[in-house]
């Protein structure tokens, strides 16, 4: 059973999600909040796999709480689901760099929530590979580092080789042929260096490969 948190501001959007996901034999709803300070004292509570949080919310805002979910221990389980209006907008880095898990359009085809609520319940990034390169060509301005090898120290030359990869947005199959090893063991290495790393999931390794150094994006 995947447990949802739901935190939107609008009660008639968090009633559409509620009836969408109450239709599933394997999703329970655990929560509503209308703003962000609710959100976390929710998560706190009833400790749901996965929060989806709507990013403009009054008072505390869907970014914030996502950062204050991720920084405590006690929540690690939880996953953060980003809805908003506007797409790949300036907001969207800001929530993976926050901790969030993935993001997705509030007005999604049905099927793509519920797809998206099952894929980050399972401890993967919803970022698929084209997103992933929209949002570095877009969005990742980013300043350099004030230490540009912070934590690389931490990974093996491979492993180096194989976030580079991530987070020019190759799955592991696509690493696994680009370096003619198998899709086992690219996601082997993906998961070691994460762990070095202490990324939650992908979506933090493509945060910190560029927060790092490691990548240097491309201005426009």
């Amino acid at each position: 059973m995947i447990r949802v948190l739901l935190a939107d501001d609008q009660a008639l959007m968090r009633a559409g999600f509620r009836a969408l996901l109450d239709a599933e034999d394997d999703v329970e709803v655990v929560g509503e909040a209308a703003d962000g300070a609710a959100a976390v004292e929710l998560a706190r509570r009833c400790r749901p796999d996965v929060v989806l949080m709507d990013v403009q919310m009054p008072g505390l805002d869907g970014i914030e709480a996502t950062r204050r979910i991720a920084a405590e221990p006690g929540l690690s389980g939880v996953r953060v689901l980003m809805l908003t209006n506007y797409g790949l907008d300036e907001y969207v880095f800001g929530a993976l760099r926050a901790g969030a898990s993935g993001f997705l359009l509030k007005d999604a085809d049905p099927a793509d929530l519920l797809r998206a609520v099952a894929v980050v319940a399972r401890g993967e990034a919803l970022l698929a590979p084209a997103v992933t390169r929209r949002l570095i060509s877009e969005f990742v301005t980013a300043p350099a580092p004030a230490d540009p090898a912070a934590g690389r120290d931490r990974l093996t030359a491979r492993e180096q080789e194989m976030v580079e990869l991530v987070a020019q947005g190759l799955s592991n199959d696509e690493i696994a042929a680009r370096m003619v090893i198998s899709p086992l063991t690219a996601k082997t290495h993906v998961n070691r260096a994460m762990t070095k790393l202490h990324c939650r999931d992908r979506a933090q390794l493509v945060v910190w490969a560029y927060e790092s150094g490691l990548i240097t994006p491309r201005r426009r």
